[in-house]
């Protein structure tokens, strides 16, 4: 696949990813109305942020696709590159896309004062890490081999932290970043 026809595919799947997990099944559970009591001022303040953070992640990884990995965020139509894609986000947290719709869920929950969203989030969250650990993950060991495996030792999955270094070392692990 070529980029510009990654590009595009990854512009029109936007939509039908983030799109229907992070508005519209929220919007359809809430219609974006506050909730009563509306929840202290710095609670929604967190809210905001945690969408802001999360939509920055979601959008970089959209474009990790195209820039990196030549492909799409289809998990049936994988990045075609011959590398597993480490860079932006991905450096942080395995699962970007997932923990960036997570982090964007639990701020809308926070912002609109509706703890429904966070019972929506746990029925995404038990089909998500079900889907990453029995096929996501296997599909990718099988697919980049050593490198998945070595990239998994070093990079949590689902919380992000910074990059560890090596001794001595400029870089940040993993090296081929």
């Amino acid at each position: 696949m070529n980029r510009w026809v990654s590009a595009a595919v990854t512009v029109v799947s936007f939509p039908f990813g983030p799109g229907l997990i992070v508005v519209l099944f929220p919007w359809l559970i809430t219609r974006f109305r506050e909730g009563a009591p509306l929840w202290p001022l710095a609670v929604r303040a967190l809210g905001v942020a945690l969408i802001a953070l999360g939509g920055i992640v979601c959008v970089a990884t959209f474009a990790r696709f195209t820039v990196e990995g030549i492909g799409t965020p289809f998990p049936t139509d994988p990045p075609s590159s011959r590398k597993v894609m480490i860079g932006g986000p991905c450096r942080y947290v395995r699962n970007t896309m997932y923990v960036s719709y997570f982090a964007v869920i639990t701020g809308e929950a926070l912002l609109l004062s509706r703890p429904v969203l966070f019972i929506y989030l746990l029925g995404v969250a038990a089909f998500v890490a079900p889907f990453v650990r029995w096929w996501e993950e296997p599909t990718m060991a099988k697919r980049f081999g050593a490198e998945y495996e070595a990239y998994r030792r070093q990079v949590p999955g689902w919380w992000p932290r910074w990059p560890r270094r090596r001794p001595g070392s400029k870089a940040s692990i993993p090296p081929s970043a």
